[in-house]
């Protein structure tokens, strides 16, 4: 699962929306230092959204995001380099086709990518032309239903992320309420009802070309291995447009949670609910699965959901301790993800350059920890940076094969020549030596650093300082 946020203004000129009874959406920095939006009064929404869509701001805004965002080619093979020189012979022929109802986008690329805990996530990679209208389209939703979603819900919206839900969950574990109702929907973007998203769409978008081009895109077929499959359910994540249409979907069990009087914190399709009982967690349990299979169609994933203690449980990535005022820490799957990574990076390196490893698994390094800057438990970044020096070790000593070059470079290290070469003949393997006093010795945390190799630890501590 993805963390975007929402761009700064339309920039459209005063010219283009004279005579259209619209206020332009507003975004600024509050003292929170956070994005906010304000109200939108325009009424004509309901007839000349696709004209706002087209408009030469607008696009020029959209096309580029899409660019800077780059990605993969759809089915047609076009990359975001050829956008533009694309669009300078099309537009004016696309331009109509959205004026007049006839576009018709093209299939999606099909991609499985392995999900962490086991089985597959579809990925519906759309052309760079229909990213490039899904965010124009996105530009133009996302402020008309932004003010009426939940301050509950983080996912995918301007100035919220998964940060801000981890600390309210804590904070409603901290005000007491000590279960949670952790719900998982089975393959919710692959299983999203057309009908009743469109239904929930249509309240407050009554441009029918507008309307008719959001279904298109929901039921553009999926292509993969020659074949074009039609569709009639999901919103496949890869568009633009999949996060806004999960939110205004969820955005009806926002607003049945907020009805009840509960706490809660929704990242798109993962949702905490916080009370104070587990009798209570039970009821809300199975009140809420009702609800969701009977009015959104949606099907609770019954093994990943769960009636718990919040510190038994995980919510995007990060866990809690048990006391009475919890502390945020990594969550444990997230740490056998991490080395599972790292693992496959060691792996491909066996034959290359230490200093080459480490270039590769600096990216993942900095992501992981950036991510997990809320953590308030430093003993899991302590444990990755020694597992990960002893991964490192084990490489070299792999690489240097014979017992005299072993000798010869743990000599060079400084190891005197009767211990370097009773730890050469030792006869243990690679991974033992790894983690014995005489690798240890010649190659410390400092060789390390001076390598480049960042460390979890210093990285918790420069985040510890920061807040």
């Amino acid at each position: 699962m993805t963390r975007e946020k929402a761009e700064a203004s339309n920039g459209r000129s005063g010219a283009e929306s004279k005579g259209r009874g619209r206020k332009p959406q507003e975004y600024g920095v509050g003292a929170s230092g956070v994005t906010a939006m304000t109200e939108i009064d325009w009424p004509e929404a309901e007839e000349r959204l696709m004209e706002e869509v087209v408009s030469r701001g607008n696009m020029m805004k959209a096309l580029n995001r899409v660019v800077s965002n780059k990605g993969a080619a759809g089915v047609d093979g076009m990359t975001t380099g050829r956008l533009k020189e694309y669009l300078q012979r099309e537009w004016p022929r696309m331009k109509e086709e959205l004026l007049t109802g006839r576009y018709q986008p093209q299939p999606v690329r099909k991609v499985e990518i392995p999900k962490p805990g086991g089985g597959v996530r579809m990925l519906g990679i759309p052309t760079v032309v229909d990213r490039l209208i899904q965010q124009a389209l996105y530009q133009e939703l996302g402020p008309l239903f932004e003010t009426g979603f939940s301050a509950s819900s983080y996912g995918f919206r301007p100035g919220k992320s998964a940060h801000h839900a981890v600390k309210a969950a804590r904070s409603h574990v901290a005000s007491g309420l000590r279960w949670v109702v952790d719900i998982d929907l089975a393959q919710f973007f692959d299983r999203v009802n057309h009908d009743i998203l469109m239904s929930r769409v249509a309240r407050k978008v009554k441009d029918k070309r507008v309307l008719l081009l959001i279904r298109r895109y929901l039921q553009a077929g999926l292509f993969e291995g020659g074949i074009i499959s039609p569709r009639s359910e999901g919103t496949p994540q890869g568009g633009p447009l999949s996060p806004l249409l999960s939110n205004i979907l969820l955005d009806e069990l926002d607003k049945e949670l907020e009805k009840r009087g509960h706490s809660f914190c929704r990242y798109a399709d993962d949702a905490n609910v916080y009370v104070r009982t587990k009798r209570s967690a039970q009821r809300v349990m199975s009140s809420l699965t009702m609800f969701l299979e009977t009015r959104l169609k949606l099907t609770v994933n019954q093994a990943k959901s769960a009636v718990d203690r919040p510190w038994n449980r995980q919510f995007l990535g990060y866990g809690m301790s048990n006391h009475r005022t919890p502390q945020i820490k990594v969550g444990g799957k997230s740490l056998e993800r991490l080395k599972s990574k790292l693992r496959e990076i060691g792996r491909k390196g066996r034959g290359r350059n230490v200093k080459r490893v480490i270039e590769e698994l600096t990216p993942v390094l900095r992501g992981w920890s950036t991510y997990f800057k809320l953590s308030q438990v430093k003993k899991p970044f302590e444990e990755v940076d020694g597992w990960l020096r002893r991964k490192l070790r084990c490489i070299m000593w792999r690489q240097w094969k014979r017992p005299s070059t072993r000798a010869r470079k743990l000599i060079q290290r400084g190891l005197s020549e009767e211990r370097a070469w009773m730890s050469a003949q030792n006869g243990r393997g690679p991974w033992w030596n790894s983690g014995a006093s005489h690798m240890n010795q010649a190659f410390d945390r400092s060789y390390f650093t001076k390598l480049g190799l960042i460390s979890l630890l210093s990285q918790f501590h420069r985040f510890e300082r920061s807040t």
